[in-house]
């Protein structure tokens, strides 16, 4: 694919032309990292297209809550499920829309997306295609009978990537040991976002119509079964027996209906908001965020928690101990109702423990996880690329360095 035909910056260099491609722009981690990084790269340098499918029902469109101002084209057949015509129609249009924009790179994110976007630019002859892995669904989701054709599709779509990136070391290594790509082909970007302006907890709490002066645990994220909200109901019902005042905060919805017993012993202490924009205010109102999953990669919702100063209590999977520091700024337990429910309460009767807990997270994850480093860490892995592929001699960054 010729590049004599780009637009160059000032120094000559071409533009890089990234399409990301995306199963749908959902509220969660992936929809937050794909709209940080259409922002946050440098526009003298990168073009940008993305392009996505619809939300379910039941799903709150990020597009429409925070990022509308993005260059999109939505799909029809880019669904969340697998049809194996509409699978095709997609692939074709993929590959037409690829052929128009004539990108360097196609990046994709999600399962669905990486492969029919992968088979998409192998078929419209793409120099380089990238794909970031926000988790893995190796385990948690499937029968290992289904289990094992996800693995052996992953590595067939590896052998045609020239990039792998997943967010966290213990991701990249789940990956690696189900024989899924090279270790000479990943890279890590754990996730970054950052926090809007929060108001304080009192006015929080009254905006969501919280008691003033009671214990509040969140919970946000996606309500679907690998995010266990069966265990958070039975942790709250724990945590109620020895902390009774305590309120729990549900900020999400999903394709997960709950137990309606579960939740009517929780009675008037368990808070359903659905999605909200304002996650800050959540967060604002909350002592503690706790988590539940049995599957995750690295949740942006902890990262979001530890910025608002909030210590977590969440399971042990997936690369959550790389963003949750266990015993410093939150507990990390087994998938153990009765375990977490512990975590939580001595959070909970210990005021002084929880502030120092929050303010470890916040300085850790504003460290490690700013939205800044994931755009330099993302500019980083496609000027690798430029240089390696000669689209660029050097790096414009090591140039402007001088």
């Amino acid at each position: 694919m010729s590049t004599t035909t780009r637009r160059s910056t000032g120094s000559g260099i071409p533009r890089l032309r990234v399409m990301r491609v995306i199963t749908r722009m959902n509220v969660g981690g992936p929809a937050v990292q794909v709209s940080a990084l259409m922002r946050g790269l440098d526009p003298e340098l990168f073009d940008h297209l993305l392009i996505t499918g619809q939300v379910g029902s039941g799903e709150a469109d990020y597009l429409d809550q925070r990022a509308a101002d993005l260059p999109v084209q939505r799909f029809e057949w880019l669904g969340r499920a697998v049809r194996p015509t509409d699978d095709v129609r997609c692939v074709v249009e993929l590959a037409r829309a690829m052929r128009r924009f004539r990108p360097h790179i196609v990046h994709t994110h999600t399962a669905k997306a990486g492969a029919l976007g992968r088979a998409a630019a192998v078929m419209a002859r793409v120099p380089s295609r990238v794909h970031t892995f926000h988790g893995h669904l190796l385990h948690g989701y499937f029968s290992p009978a289904k289990t094992r054709v996800v693995v052996q599709a992953e590595r067939s779509l590896a052998a045609f990537s020239d990039r792998l990136v997943a967010v966290g070391g213990r991701v990249r290594d789940d990956l690696l040991a189900a024989g899924i790509g090279k270790v000479k082909q990943y890279t890590v970007v754990p996730p970054g976002t950052r926090l809007a302006g929060a108001p304080k907890s009192s006015e929080a709490r009254r905006l969501l119509g919280l008691p003033q002066d009671c214990p509040v645990v969140a919970y946000v994220g996606r309500i679907t079964g690998i995010k266990r909200p069966d265990r958070f109901l039975a942790v709250a019902r724990e945590v109620r027996r020895a902390v009774p005042a305590t309120h729990f905060v549900v900020c999400g919805e999903g394709d997960f209906a709950p137990d309606p017993q579960a939740v009517a012993e929780l009675g008037d202490s368990l808070h359903r908001l659905g999605w909200r924009a304002d996650v800050e205010t959540v967060y604002a109102a909350a002592d503690l965020v706790l988590l539940t999953s049995d599957n995750e990669g690295m949740p942006v919702s902890l990262i979001e928690a530890g910025l608002a100063g909030l210590p977590v209590v969440a399971t042990n999977v997936g690369s959550v101990a790389e963003v949750v520091q266990d015993g410093t700024t939150g507990f990390l337990a087994p998938p153990s109702s009765t375990e977490l429910a512990r975590h939580t309460v001595t959070l909970l009767r210990d005021g002084q423990l929880r502030q120092e807990m929050g303010a470890r997270a916040r300085t850790f994850t504003a460290r490690h996880f700013g939205e800044e480093r994931l755009v330099a860490d993302t500019q980083a892995l496609y000027t690798s690329i430029a240089v390696a592929r000669h689209w660029w001699t050097a790096s414009p960054f090591e140039r402007s360095a001088l």
